[in-house]
């Protein structure tokens, strides 16, 4: 975890743009509604390939910022289960991937009570793949769909409160069946896609994610009905 700069929004140029669009097409209509009947009394023809083309534009940049707007909400939702409150999910745009000073998937800050803010960010990438995953039939996640189900899983953990690498990740292979779950798995899926996890995953992560206090029976056990061990 650490403080990074964000950069350009490219979600909020689209919705401004959209706006400018669709301010631009109202204004033509009521130009023409104003100016319809020239000096002679001619109606003048609606301008309809010129309103048309500036509200479809208007439509095309509003759309990915919604759908990315969607996905945000639907990952907040989740994340906030998990985290026992209300917590932000922000999916990170192209032109903050650039920028970003985190080579993580995902982040949560400290504040400066020491304490993990109720605020994530995930890469570009995991989020990516979280929708390719939402989008599927989830009967075959590919790895990195895995560990993008994952990364929201543990980053919740952070925002539930704990800072330690080692310890959040345990809790949250505990937990990837229930965020599956909620995102709209059947229970043999989620548990199918938290062991493909805890199995070919998490024996690669670096020591500092890794406890040996983590397994069936240790320390870390939670004793949840869906961990991967069970």
């Amino acid at each position: 975890m650490g403080r990074g700069r964000r950069g350009a929004d490219r979600r909020g140029v689209l919705a401004w743009l959209s706006v400018a669009l669709g301010a631009t097409a109202l204004a033509v209509s009521l130009r023409w509604v104003l100016t319809r009947v020239d000096a002679l009394g001619r109606v003048r023809p609606f301008p309809t390939i010129s309103v048309g083309m500036t509200a479809v534009a208007a439509i095309g940049c509003l759309i990915p910022v919604l759908l990315h707007a969607r996905l945000e909400h639907r990952l907040a939702a989740t994340a906030s289960v998990l985290a026992g409150h209300p917590v932000d999910v922000h999916c990170q745009t192209l032109d903050q991937s650039w920028v970003s000073a985190h080579g993580e998937l995902g982040y949560v800050e400290v504040g400066p009570d020491g304490r993990p803010q109720r605020r994530t960010v995930i890469a570009l990438q995991a989020c990516d793949d979280l929708s390719g995953w939402l989008g599927s039939d989830r009967r075959t996640p590919t790895r990195d769909q895995v560990i993008a189900v994952h990364v929201l899983t543990h980053e919740a953990m952070h925002m539930a409160g704990e800072l330690d690498e080692a310890r959040a990740e345990c809790l949250a292979v505990q937990r990837d069946a229930l965020t599956a779950r909620l995102l709209g798995d059947t229970p043999a899926q989620a548990l199918a896609l938290a062991r493909q996890y805890w199995r070919t995953v998490y024996p690669q992560l670096p020591d500092d994610y890794r406890s040996s206090d983590c397994g069936p029976g240790l320390p870390l056990d939670a004793h949840l009905p869906d961990a991967p061990w069970r």
